[in-house]
């Protein structure tokens, strides 16, 4: 049953979330899949409109994907291995000791992180893994960097939830309840036109709370200096991945 008190910051731009969030890189699926204990199952917990879950779909045998949004499930992307389910991380209907791996990909930062990992810890088999990752801001270079940081702490920063300080502490202060193990290096890479990297910009919660809460777009603020800056031609851009792994 879809719960009326998880923190739901996604739900009304749910198509625009799932047309222009970027997609995670397969290397880091494959890395999960090889220090997974093995294939059979993993979960994505709050797994939005399934980017991720589609990624361990490659590796896994099944997949359970839950998320509390039924809007934002309404754009997830079927796939035979892929079992999709209106659940909240906290309260997960999954049978003791039947994961290998559960991943939250840029989600974790919302949950009741001691009801999270209390769940973790009945739900993973042994030598299973926990993967949390969370990626801030793009890196274009130059100007548009200086634009879009300056949109992101001085005209929507009080419009921030207050659970983003974890994504720009890079989840360096989320505790995990087992033995953190270290993890290579992955990020975010994809190419933009200006109009692609304002959609973006507008699937940001601060930017949906400051239009609800003040009636007006703060976009229209940034865009003909982003255009400006931007130009006509594609942009190569780029968003480090900040992950963290423990094992059961």
């Amino acid at each position: 049953m879809e719960s009326a008190s998880f923190k739901d910051h996604f739900s009304r731009q749910a198509a625009a979330y799932e047309r222009f969030r970027p997609g995670y890189p397969p290397a880091l699926f494959e890395w999960l899949a090889r220090a997974a204990p093995a294939r059979g199952r993993a979960l994505d917990v709050g797994t939005g409109n399934g980017q991720a879950a589609l990624g361990l779909a490659a590796h896994f045998a099944e997949v359970i994907a839950t998320e509390p949004s039924r809007q934002q499930l309404a754009q997830a992307r079927p796939h035979p291995r892929v079992s999709y389910r209106v659940e909240r991380a906290e309260q997960m209907q999954l049978a003791d000791a039947s994961v290998d791996l559960v991943t939250a990909a840029q989600a974790a930062h919302w949950f009741d992180l001691a009801q999270f990992a209390a769940e973790l810890r009945r739900v993973l088999r042994p030598g299973g893994l926990i993967a949390l990752w969370t990626y801030e801001k793009f890196r274009a270079g130059g100007a548009v960097d200086r634009l879009v940081d300056d949109f992101y702490r001085d005209v929507v920063g009080p419009y921030w939830p207050r659970e983003r300080r974890h994504v720009e502490e890079r989840y360096s202060t989320l505790a995990l309840p087992f033995t953190e193990i270290a993890v290579p290096a992955f990020e975010l890479a994809l190419e933009w036109d200006a109009a692609t990297a304002l959609d973006y910009l507008g699937t940001w919660s601060a930017v949906q709370r400051y239009r609800r809460l003040r009636g007006g777009d703060p976009l229209a603020l940034l865009e003909p200096r982003l255009r400006a800056a931007w130009g006509a031609d594609l942009r190569p851009l780029r968003w480090p991945i900040h992950l963290r792994v423990g094992r059961r």
